[in-house]
């Protein structure tokens, strides 16, 4: 199956918050301490642009949009970035996309001249755990310090 990746634009922002609440309530990620709770959820296109030195990409599919994925400066950081909002609709899980839009982000971060990329999720994403240690993440003890997704109980670390 074909599908397009491309910066989010505004009239993405409704679909994009509503594929990251309801994926994120499918693995319990909901309320305080969670990404989809995070302000910029209701309008990521403002969040994510290009002279921050962050990017928030999203994917379609036959022209409807499936999920998407961001990067930004940890805690504005010049050095570490964060992988930020990776979330797929069911049906486009398994297509590669997730890898994709990661290696995509993960090259901006590079671009921009971070030198480590952070994330945090949750165990019951297994897939996407799986998919960050595959991409060379290595797991953390605990978080770094400042994150503010205290819900997760994944923290994962990548030199680029």
């Amino acid at each position: 199956m074909n599908y397009i990746i491309q910066e989010i634009k505004s009239q993405h922002d409704i679909k994009v918050c509503d594929i990251i609440t309801r994926v994120g309530g499918e693995y319990g990620a909901i309320g305080e301490g969670f990404g989809p709770s995070d302000a910029e959820v209701n309008a990521m296109s403002e969040h994510y642009k290009n002279e921050t030195a962050s990017r928030y990409l999203v994917a379609t599919i036959e022209g409807c949009l499936v999920g998407g994925s961001g990067i930004a400066s940890f805690n504005n950081s010049d050095e570490i970035c964060e992988l930020r909002k990776l979330f797929l609709l069911p049906e486009s899980r398994g297509l590669g996309i997730g890898k994709k839009l990661t290696e995509d982000c993960l090259e901006y971060a590079k671009s921009k001249g971070y030198k480590h990329c952070y994330l945090d999720t949750l165990s019951s994403m297994k897939s996407a755990v799986a998919l960050y240690k595959k991409l060379g993440f290595q797991f953390l003890d605990n978080p770094l310090p400042g994150t503010i997704h205290n819900g997760c109980d994944v923290w994962m670390l990548k030199e680029l």
